[in-house]
């Protein structure tokens, strides 16, 4: 018996001691550091997918600018081909230039402010530069979706993949590691490139791309816990003087000088090292993506054995991530906004136009940030969607960050063939008196002076406050009947202001009504009837009037318009009046303007509008009858355009004109361009029903740009009626 025991207890102890002496295989854990490069990035997903074809297993990842954005979509539970994907369904030449769809910009601005070439900011009353082509709105908002599966987790290490990202303080050229907060404003904040994007300010710090401290965070990694690193380095050698032709490049090898100063200690610390061959393409090459995807591929090729040792290292493989699925629709339970100092709660919400009990989608609410950040009154928006414990029901919680800046002067130079040369310079200042205010002053000068006044209480889809006004003169020859003379040189001088309420409905259609103050002062010297001042008056009158208007606007730009429609109603009761020429009688007016443009084969597009004015009851004076003829888009009360004529050439009580336009474009912005006019102006508008009785031709040809300063066009019209031809040009914005 004792033998026995003996026996098994040799046996027990040989087999513990057997088991401790046998080497445990060591899981590897797998460092992955992506460096920053703008679309040079794209190299990263290349790599990646050879990472994951090989099996390796990414435990951490640190990264700076675009690695940065792509390695915190890895470490969020994407994987390579999905990256992949979604990148390339993105404009990012659109998300760096911050371009907002015209249908998110508020109705005023549709209305008053697209006429600016030029806009620099006024800080402390001195007029300066912006801080940087993009305020980075987009870049966040694009972050933020796709991000959103994650946007609970605040501490970055808690990720699918343990992750953090490199900003750079821009106040005393700090290194800051960011690894916890909210990861779509840390990721912005790592590749806020300087001079493209504007700084982010994260905890009271104001940071800018990380690569001008570290671009290549090797020992970061490292200090988290990996045994092996792998570096993807985008590094190119500096530019020679030939190569720096653009400001962008020379802010890159500024930047360069510094960010490179200690990589070879890097480089030395990673255990695979890759370099893209990506020479020849620069920091902005969105447009290159295919190509800069497959040099990255192309990278991991050569790496590829490599990967598959260091795979049969792990002995635990990468389990595809489950992310948490989002609800394609939730309703608000409730609206959390920080940050609306000088905005009310039904200003934002109204902007956003959401509300508690709403039942929304998330491209709802994207877009609703978007019209909320088109009002350029904020510099950050930041949003998350919290679920409520279920239920279907979400809060929505904003953090806003108001914009600093609140003043603004704004430049634009025109000249056309009626008002001549004109530099128009304006103030703009927002809530100046009240919350939710705007104040905007122009001044124009050159040929014929002029001057536009707006202040506006906009309270979104609540009834807003509006105050105008207007000085507004020019001279041209024109045909009077009634003359025995062809034509005199008629001086025109208008004084308008007006008092209006307005409200407007999904920031598409509004509705206005309001009380007006007019003068106007048209005169000629070319007969002189009073020797006093060598002046004919043909109308010198106060006119008080009742106002009221309809609009609808869904263009996508405000010229050369390729989708939408247009609706502008207007009506106008003239109550009283001084009555200069003592023929005063109590009537109104009622104008329209539809309008709707469609482009086929996305190059050639058909644009039609149809415009009409009647006078209802006698209107005795002339002035105030409707004048078609000549070509512009800066036409004021009743002078309308129409080829082929003579500025005013048309006269009469009531019109009806109707235009199609065909529109090429040859080139990006470059359009070829035909239009052809028909009217009828005559006191029987519709004429028993024989209405395309007496109509009137007109036709054009010509070539148009759309530049930075507005449209730039060359036309030549032609009338078959009175064998006229006449050529236009116009450079810049209309006003």
């Amino acid at each position: 018996m004792n033998k026995l025991l003996t026996i098994l207890l040799f046996l027990t102890v040989f087999s513990v001691f057997s088991q401790e002496q046998r080497p445990i295989k060591k899981d590897l854990k797998v460092g992955l550091v992506l460096s920053g490069g703008g679309a040079k990035g794209f190299a990263h997903i290349g790599i990646l997918k050879k990472l994951e074809q090989a099996g390796v297993r990414v435990d951490y990842i640190g990264g700076t600018s675009m690695g940065a954005i792509i390695g915190a979509m890895y470490a969020s539970g994407y994987s390579a081909v999905e990256i992949d994907s979604l990148i390339r369904k993105l404009d990012f030449y659109k998300i760096m230039q911050d371009n907002i769809p015209r249908k998110s910009k508020p109705f005023y601005e549709k209305k008053s402010g697209e006429k600016y070439a030029l806009t620099f900011p006024v800080t402390n009353g001195t007029v300066g530069l912006p801080k940087a082509i993009s305020k980075g709105q987009n870049i966040l908002n694009l972050t933020s979706e796709l991000l959103r599966h994650v946007d609970t987790i605040t501490d970055f290490k808690k990720l699918p993949i343990p992750f953090f990202c490199i900003a750079t303080d821009i106040e005393n050229g700090d290194e800051v590691i960011l690894d916890k907060g909210f990861l779509p404003k840390a990721v912005q904040a790592s590749g806020a490139f300087p001079t493209l994007l504007e700084p982010v300010e994260i905890n009271g710090r104001l940071l800018i791309d990380g690569g001008v401290v570290n671009n290549f965070p090797v020992e970061l990694v490292k200090k988290m816990g990996a045994d092996i690193i792998i570096g993807v380095d985008l590094r190119e050698n500096y530019d020679d003087r030939e190569g720096l032709d653009s400001a962008v490049k020379i802010i890159n090898q500024i930047i360069s000088f510094q960010m490179y100063e200690h990589y070879d200690d890097k480089i030395k610390q990673t255990n695979v090292y890759i370099r893209p061959n990506i020479k020849g393409y620069q920091v902005t090459s969105f447009d290159k993506l295919d190509e800069i995807v497959k040099i990255g591929e192309d990278s991991g090729i050569e790496y590829y054995e490599r990967f598959l040792e260091i795979a049969k290292q792990q002995t635990v493989k990468r389990k595809p991530f489950k992310r948490k699925e989002i609800a394609k629709e939730f309703t608000i339970k409730a609206i959390d906004i920080q940050g609306n100092r000088d905005y009310t709660r039904t200003y934002v919400k109204g902007k956003m136009k959401i509300n508690n009990g709403d039942k929304i989608s998330y491209a709802d609410l994207s877009e609703g940030i978007n019209n909320l950040s088109a009002t350029g009154n904020f510099s950050s928006i930041q949003y998350e969607v919290e679920d409520v414990f279920n239920s279907d029901e979400s809060i929505i919680r904003l953090k806003l960050k108001q914009n600093d800046i609140t003043t603004y002067v704004k430049l634009s130079p025109h000249y056309d063939n009626l008002y001549k040369t004109g530099v128009l310079a304006n103030v703009t200042s927002k809530h100046v008196f009240t919350k939710n205010d705007v104040f905007s002053a122009d001044l124009i000068l050159g040929d014929n002076l002029r001057y536009n006044l707006d202040y506006f209480i906009d309270n979104g889809s609540y009834w807003s406050f509006g105050l105008k006004s207007r000085y507004n003169n020019f001279n041209s020859d024109v045909h009077i009947d009634g003359l025995n003379i062809n034509e005199v040189n008629l001086n025109y001088i208008d004084f308008t202001n007006q008092l209006y309420f307005q409200t407007v409905f999904n920031r598409k259609f509004a509705l206005g009504v309001g009380a007006e103050y007019k003068r106007i002062n048209a005169y000629t010297k070319t007969l002189i009837t009073n020797a006093n001042d060598g002046k004919t008056y043909f109308d010198k009158t106060d006119y008080y009037n009742a106002i009221s208007y309809i609009q609808f606007d869904t263009y996508d730009k405000k010229y050369f318009q390729k989708e939408g429609a247009l609706i502008d109603i207007d009506f106008r009761w003239y109550l009283f009046s001084s009555d200069y020429n003592n023929n005063f009688n109590t009537f109104s007016q009622l104008r329209g303007k539809l309008g709707y443009a469609h482009t086929f084969f996305d190059k050639l597009t058909t644009h039609f509008t149809s415009e009409a004015g009647i006078t209802i009851g006698v209107n005795n004076n002339f002035v105030l009858d409707y004048h078609l003829g000549g070509y512009g888009e800066n036409y004021i009360n009743t002078f309308i355009p129409f080829y082929g004529y003579k500025f005013a050439e048309l006269t009469s009580s009531s019109f009806l004109k109707s235009t199609i336009k065909l529109r090429y474009e040859v080139l990006t912005n470059h359009y070829l361009m035909s239009n052809l006019s028909v009217a009828r102006n005559d006191a029987n508008l519709f004429n028993n029903g024989q209405i395309f009785e007496n109509t009137k031709f007109g036709y054009g040809v010509g070539y148009g740009f759309d530049s930075f300063l507005g449209p730039i066009e060359l036309n030549y019209t032609h009338s078959p009626d009175t064998k006229n031809s006449f050529w236009y040009f116009n450079l810049g914005y209309w006003f």
